[in-house]
């Protein structure tokens, strides 16, 4: 069935999509809550064509602690304080419109290597030398404040004079930010990254309508939000332990990739082994149209496809027998039944369409496709080598004894010796069914 997302409607089906992805995960109880969340994200990137770059724009934070309705999402970028020198709470934790400078700097006073040779003829040469290797690193300050920046943000460190110096002056800074984070942080506010501080301009900085460090449990967040470009989110997730949260985050992974496709293919299909069925009975009824082996391969095809809602009715605990009979009657003789699939709440079988119970058309059409070359593989298979010794592979482990005696050849050397020994002759011979030896002389 297609629809369009730009209508009310069709926002509606991508919530109802998404809560499907969450129906069998952990926090399926809260699909009210993270659907409309992962609807909203990645329908920011639909509108801006850049579904491909979903990985790197949308990005999940993880918080232990709290409740798990206390997840929130960011409409920009949001990453964890990683490191803060002295002097950082005297800066300014928030700010509106402000001028963003993104470094891949480190602004940290650096002592020469070990190995560095300085000759000087005079004592008073040497303090000349250590104010310039400050002199260096006010430069760099200078530099970061003068082009007008109130927030400055560098992948490499920024030490503690760099801290107090531009606590001093009102600007906030941080240090150590990802690279996954800082990229986001120059897609969303249009700055550049910059990997000097010389010849800074007006128009490498970005901007954003609002920053704000916040406290979020027992982390130092930075938020940027009302961005100018509106394709970077930030779902901040929390939970009572890790592993919940852990968990937390592959099921809106899920929930977010059908989301995707929902919104490249634009059209859905019911789920619960309706699709399947349908696509069943209508193969059935090709099949008695064609002559030869092609209608048994017809046949066949379409009985494969009913594995799918019997495995449905084995995994939820009903009979596999009554359900699929009553699917088959229910698709081949009425008119509207070709939405029915299994009913796992209640058993039996519903309008799984009625029921929300939806999935991505190219979805469905991927894994038949999927399916069909498998198999295809498979039977393309003329012949098998397979390893004789692992044909009982129980055979030394199962007789814990074996492992006392002596190796086995030397087992058949001393028999082969005793054997020689009577006759005189040399080593070749039967030992036993299937044991045959043959050694020369010398």
């Amino acid at each position: 069935i297609p629809y369009d997302t730009s209508t009310a409607e069709g926002q509606q089906m991508l919530i109802k999509c998404a809560s499907t992805a969450l129906n069998s995960k952990l926090i399926s109880g809260h699909q009210d809550l993270f659907s409309p969340m992962i609807v909203s994200a990645v329908k920011e990137l639909d509108d801006a064509d850049a579904l491909d770059d979903l990985r790197s724009l949308v990005a999940i934070k993880k918080i232990a602690g709290g409740d798990v309705r206390q997840s929130f999402l960011v409409k920009g970028v949001a990453f964890k304080k990683t490191f803060s020198y002295a002097g950082f709470e005297q800066m300014t934790k928030k700010f509106a419109n402000p001028k963003i400078l993104l470094l891949n700097v480190e602004l940290e006073l650096k002592s020469e290597k070990e190995n560095a040779e300085v000759r000087i003829t005079d004592p008073e040469q040497y303090q000349s030398i250590v104010d310039a290797e400050w002199q260096v690193i006010y430069d760099k300050l200078d530099s970061c404040v003068q082009c007008g920046a109130n927030i400055v943000l560098s992948k490499l460190p920024i030490g503690d004079l760099a801290t107090q110096y531009f606590a001093d002056r009102g600007l906030f800074c941080a240090g150590r930010v990802e690279d996954a984070d800082l990229k986001r942080v120059s897609k969303a506010t249009g700055g550049t990254i910059q990997t000097t501080t010389n010849d800074l301009f007006d128009g490498v900085l970005g901007t954003c309508g609002k920053f704000e460090e916040k406290q979020v449990g027992d982390e130092r967040f930075n938020v940027f939000e009302e961005c100018p470009q509106t394709l970077t989110s930030t779902m901040v997730l929390r939970g009572g332990s890790e592993q919940f949260i852990a968990e937390s985050e592959r099921s809106i992974h899920d929930a977010l990739m059908v989301v995707k496709r929902c919104l490249k293919s634009r059209a859905v299909v019911a789920g619960g082994g309706a699709v399947e069925m349908e696509v069943s009975k209508v193969l059935r009824e090709h099949a008695l149209t064609i002559d030869g082996k092609g209608q048994l391969i017809t046949t066949a095809f379409a009985k494969a496809l009913e594995i799918v809602p019997a495995q449905l009715c084995d995994n939820a605990g009903f009979d596999a027998t009554d359900v699929l009979s009553a699917l088959r009657r229910k698709h081949t003789q009425d008119e509207d039944g070709k939405w029915y699939g299994v009913d796992i709440a209640e058993g039996g079988i519903c309008d799984t369409f009625k029921a929300g119970v939806w999935e991505p058309c190219d979805n469905k059409r991927n894994s038949l496709g999927a399916a069909a070359e498998a198999a295809c593989v498979i039977l393309s298979i003329d012949e098998t080598v397979v390893n004789p010794k692992s044909q009982d592979p129980g055979a030394m482990q199962g007789n814990p004894g074996m492992q006392q005696q002596k190796p086995l050849s030397n087992m058949m050397g001393n028999a082969m010796d005793a054997v020689n020994a009577q006759k005189g002759g040399s080593r070749s011979g039967n030992l036993g069914n299937g044991v045959s030896y043959m050694r020369g002389r010398g």
